[in-house]
Parts: C-alpha cells; structure tokens; sequence
C-alpha cells in the first residue's frame, strides 16, 4: 500500500497575494480611521462655531486657548461647547450601543431603539419625573439604566421564549412591541400632567440643545465604563457571530460576552436616553455603514463607530440650527437622514451582514 502523499503546498505566488490583499485591507482600514478622526474634528470646529450667530474658526480656537470676557466667547464656551461635547458621547454612546446589540443577536437591523431600550429608558424617566418628582439628570439617569435594563430582559426572555436560544427575528419583533407598548403607555402618563412634562417634549423627540458642562459630567463616567465593558467583549463578539456552538468549541466564553454586552449596552444607552432623549437611527445606521467599509471583523467595526457616530450626531445637530427658522431637535434631522440612508443600504446587491 502506498504511503499516503502529504498535501500540496500552495504556491508561493498565491501567499503573496493573499499577504499583500491583507496588507492592503489594513492600510486602507488605517486610512480610513485617520481620514474619519479628521472629519470628525472638523465637525466640531463647525458645531462650535454655526449657529444663530456664525463664528469663525479663527475666534473659536482663541475663545477655547484664550478665553476672554467678549460675547463670541461666551457663545462658544458657555453654550456651544457643552452641546458639542455631549452630541460626541451621546454619539459614541449610541453607536458604540447599536454595534453591540447588532453582534449579540446576530441581526443586523438591531438597534437600542428597535429593541425597547431606549423605550424602557424613557419610560423609567416619565415615571421618575411623574411620581417621584425627579427633575434633575443626575437623579433620573439612575431611572433610566433600571428602565433599561428591565427592557432589556424583558425582551430577550420573549425573545428567547425559555429555551435560551437566540432567534434574531423573534428578538426583533418582541422589542418593536415591547417599545411600542411603553412609548404608548408613556405617552398617555405625560397626558395627565401636561405641565409636569412641558419639558420634556424636545426631549422626548431627542435634543442636545439647553444643555450644561453638568450634564456631560454626569453621563461621562457611565459611558466610559460603558465602552470600556464593550472593549472587553469586543473579541469573544466575533466568535459569538459565528454561533454559541462554534464559539463555545473555538474557547470563547459566549454568557461572559454577553453579559459584558449587556451590562454595556445598558449604561451606554441609559446614559446616552437619560442626557439627549430618544434620538434614533444611529445605532442602527451607523454599525450597518462600518462593517459594509471596514468588513465584520468587531474590533474595526467598534473602531469605525467610535469616529463615524459622533460625526452624524454633530452635523444633524449644525444642519437642525440653520435648517429652519426656529431649530429643528438633532432627533428629527438624524430621522431624516437615517431613513434614506438605510433604503440605500436595503437596495444594495451585497446587504452587509453578520
């Protein structure tokens, strides 16, 4: 009997394609990265300085490395500022959130809105503010990670339905009708007591406007540890995304990784509810456009959405300020470009998926 032949080597010439398209695929994923940070800070030198009153770039820097008493300065530091630096953690928030969501339950049309967390969010506020009499961020934000996190569980258990198997289509439907539920029931509370929620209706529709260096402050350390919790869990999601069976033989502990995830997703997007209100489509959009640029490896899709999120939710916000003759709330305008945007992605040939 012959020996059995060993197999064949691969050519040389064919490595070194697949080295240099490898290569390639990394250059292009870094330039893409370093490309998006430069918009993203161009985004916001313009949320700094557009507005009512436009000011130029020039005097924004002096007003952020030389304050002085002038009114352009107090513009930009008193009011400006603060909105912009909470549109880039609510934005990362947000992200960052949807990413995570998209990558547990494998579904990419998975985000904190459809599946009833920032519904929970905003129901656990409503109660707060209605019952308990809570007006300050600092004492609804703990509100809102409760909501969230009944939300959460409550979804997956439907979801689930008992047998801890995870049906993306179930998942789906059980949070677009658990949120309904909520934003209907929330929405009858606020009916009662009209003024006790006057001001929450920009809020509700999801704003960065009227907001204070408190605010950023207090929804800051959540969303670090939020995203530091997502860094955990970034590489056993890509073991996860090829099923709980074949994660589980490949060494990857999936309960580990989802609990991080959802310990993550619930500070994130209480944070993120809790300081801007329910502002949609960014954490569904905005993961969707990242793995269709930078492909489904987790660690670049996080990257990606860390830079593109905070991008979207500033240039909504410049374009509701001059948009109208009053301000259009970033929730609207992210609504507007949102939709567009994912029937362009839904007619694609080749849909990005998990």
């Amino acid at each position: 009997m012959a020996p059995a032949q060993p197999p064949a080597a691969a050519p040389s010439g064919e490595i070194a394609g697949k080295r240099s398209g490898v290569v390639a695929k990394y250059r292009f994923r870094l330039f893409f990265l370093t490309a998006a940070a430069a918009v993203l800070l161009a985004a916001v030198v313009l949320s700094l300085g557009v507005g009512a009153k436009f000011i130029p770039a020039s005097v924004v820097v002096d007003a952020l490395a030389k304050p002085q008493d002038i009114v352009d300065h107090a513009i930009v530091l008193q009011n400006r500022l603060p909105r912009t630096l909470l549109g880039i953690a609510v934005g990362v928030a947000l992200g960052v959130a949807g990413a995570l969501i998209q990558a547990i339950t494998r579904n990419p049309l998975a985000d904190p809105g459809i599946l009833g967390v920032n519904a929970g969010a905003s129901f656990a506020i409503i109660i707060a503010i209605g019952f308990f009499g809570v007006g300050s961020l600092s004492g609804y934000i703990w509100f809102a990670f409760i909501g969230a996190v009944l939300a959460t569980a409550a979804v997956y258990l439907i979801g689930t339905a008992g047998r801890n198997v995870v049906n993306p289509i179930r998942l789906t439907l059980a949070g677009v009708a658990f949120g309904a539920v909520l934003t209907g029931v929330g929405s009858g509370l606020t009916l009662l007591s009209p003024k006790a929620f006057d001001h929450l209706r920009s809020w509700s529709i999801g704003s960065l406007d009227s907001r204070s260096l408190e605010s950023v402050s207090t929804v800051a350390p959540f969303i670090a540890v939020g995203l530091l919790l997502a860094l955990l869990s970034v590489r056993g999601l890509n073991a996860v995304a090829l099923g709980d069976d074949l994660a589980s033989s490949l060494g990857a502990n999936v309960n580990r990784t989802r609990i991080l995830a959802v310990v993550a997703i619930t500070l994130l997007s209480g944070s993120a509810t809790a300081a801007a209100g329910a502002i949609g489509f960014v954490g569904l959009m905005i993961p969707h456009v990242a793995r269709w640029i930078v492909g489904p490896d987790q660690r670049w899709i996080m990257a990606t959405t860390v830079l593109l999120s905070p991008i979207l939710l500033l240039l909504s916000d410049v374009v509701g300020r001059v948009a109208a003759p009053g301000e259009l709330q970033v929730g609207v305008v992210t609504a507007f470009i949102g939709a567009p945007v994912l029937i362009a992605l839904a007619r694609r040939r080749t849909v990005s998926g998990l």
